[in-house]
């Protein structure tokens, strides 16, 4: 076996999601938004001026996939290290061998970080001068939120990129291509799909490119072919290989059935609640969807009503994620009770819309000078500064303007006179009243 039967091989024995990864623009999957022609991504790379970046999104919706054209496209070197198996040394190798780059051949150095939030302050801080510097163009990718979660000096300095799950249509389409591609895909197995088996695989994978493929490749490996030599995946074949079932019901009754479970919530009636909820998880459905909304509804139409409706929402889903199915059932159940059966007031997202939209629409960056940052601007600014007065030294309250001149009038926030908000309320009225 010589040299070149070897890697071909090897090439093989790679997963399909890793044998159909896109190499040009033309390939890649989703994400229209960043990438689309004319975007301000796509244009950079294009004339190999891009700076540092963060790619946030999802997993499979393709951030290591585009770092990897970005490394095809530009003039660069391209380094790639993981956060979780680097160390302050690796980073340090990798930034002297950006400066030789550099000095020598005029290149640039390109550093994929993958799971770049799992970087702690010293690795950080390892690499900040070469960003800095223009040493290495950084490429952060993370599937959490890098404003939270990384050291805020490395944040600011890259511009953050935010990747959507792929639409189910997005991924039925890269699956059919692999079905039909004899180089890189499953083409040379001669494998048909039934429509729904397709569907279920795409809607399952919840947006994840990389499931959908390692599924579909599952089930064509594992699934006999016929007496003719066709390999026929059935929509069984695919629940099997993605080990979820097929919702029980189509597309629009599923809509239909989520929003009654909503509004329920709303209307606080935990016996329908539960009903949908258990509607929609015998569907087929997956349980965090019923959770994502449940917070979303203890928030929305609880608010400080009954502040711990979030509190035993949230907690339901930590005790779900550690238990599972079905004894975490229990606390799911429990939740939705709870939400329905509180206090209800929409006041919390009002106050949002509200706030939102005078930001949006009446930005005034002329906050008043005692509430400014004292830290820099000379003597006016720690006169001003001095004026501030410490809501402790008053017994923990004191009246104040904190809004700019412009929206100091504003009322964002309104409490209900229902559950917790009517001691909000009371305590308000107590406050102007002094």
């Amino acid at each position: 076996m010589d040299l070149f039967d070897f890697n071909e091989n090897e090439e093989k024995a790679k997963p399909l999601a890793e044998r159909m990864r896109a190499s040009t623009f033309k390939d890649f999957v989703g994400q229209s938004h960043i990438v689309g022609e004319g975007s301000l991504l796509r244009r950079a790379i294009s004339t190999d001026r891009l700076g540092s970046c963060i790619f946030w999104g999802p997993p499979g919706c393709g951030k290591t996939t585009l770092a990897n054209i970005i490394a095809a496209q530009t003039n660069g070197e391209f380094v790639r290290l993981n956060a979780v198996s680097s160390g302050v040394a690796d980073v340090k190798r990798a930034v002297d061998g950006a400066k030789n780059n550099l000095k020598m051949f005029g290149k640039r150095t390109y550093l994929l970080l993958d799971e770049c939030h799992r970087f702690n302050k010293t690795q950080s801080d390892s690499l900040l001068p070469a960003i800095e510097q223009g040493t290495i163009l950084f490429i952060g990718s993370t599937t959490e939120n890098p404003y939270a979660s990384m050291t805020p000096a490395i944040v600011s300095r890259c511009r953050v990129f935010q990747f959507l799950p792929l639409t189910e249509e997005e991924i039925k389409g890269a699956l059919k291509r692999a079905l039909l591609d004899r180089r890189k895909g499953l083409g040379a197995y001669n494998a048909e799909v039934e429509e729904e088996a397709l569907c279920h695989l795409a809607r399952a994978a919840a947006g994840d490119l990389r499931t959908a493929y390692n599924a579909l490749e599952l089930a064509v490996l594992t699934t006999p072919p016929a007496a003719d030599g066709a390999i026929r995946v059935t929509l069984a074949d695919a629940e099997q290989s993605i080990q979820r079932r097929a919702l029980s019901y189509n597309g629009d009754l599923y809509y239909d059935i989520l929003s009654a479970f909503c509004k329920s919530l709303r209307g606080s009636d935990s016996d329908a609640a539960l009903y949908y909820a258990f509607r929609l998880i015998e569907g087929g459905c997956d349980p965090l969807l019923i959770f994502r909304r449940l917070i979303a509804h203890s928030a929305e139409d609880v608010g400080l009503s009954d502040p711990q409706a979030l509190v035993v929402a949230t907690s339901a889903l930590t005790a779900f994620q550690h238990m599972g199915a079905p004894e975490g059932f229990l606390p799911l159940a429990e939740a939705i009770v709870y939400v329905c059966e509180a206090e209800k007031s929409n006041s919390v997202v009002t106050a949002m819309s509200a706030a939102r939209a005078a930001a949006r629409d009446r930005h005034d960056d002329d906050i008043p000078g005692y509430l400014r940052d004292s830290s820099y601007g000379g003597r006016e600014m720690k006169r001003e500064s001095a004026k501030y007065k410490y809501p402790h030294d008053y017994g923990g309250w004191v009246k104040q303007q904190y809004l700019p001149d412009s929206l100091k009038d504003e009322t964002f926030y309104t409490p209900s006179d229902r559950g917790f908000e009517a001691a909000i309320r009371e305590l308000r009225r107590r406050k102007r009243e002094e």
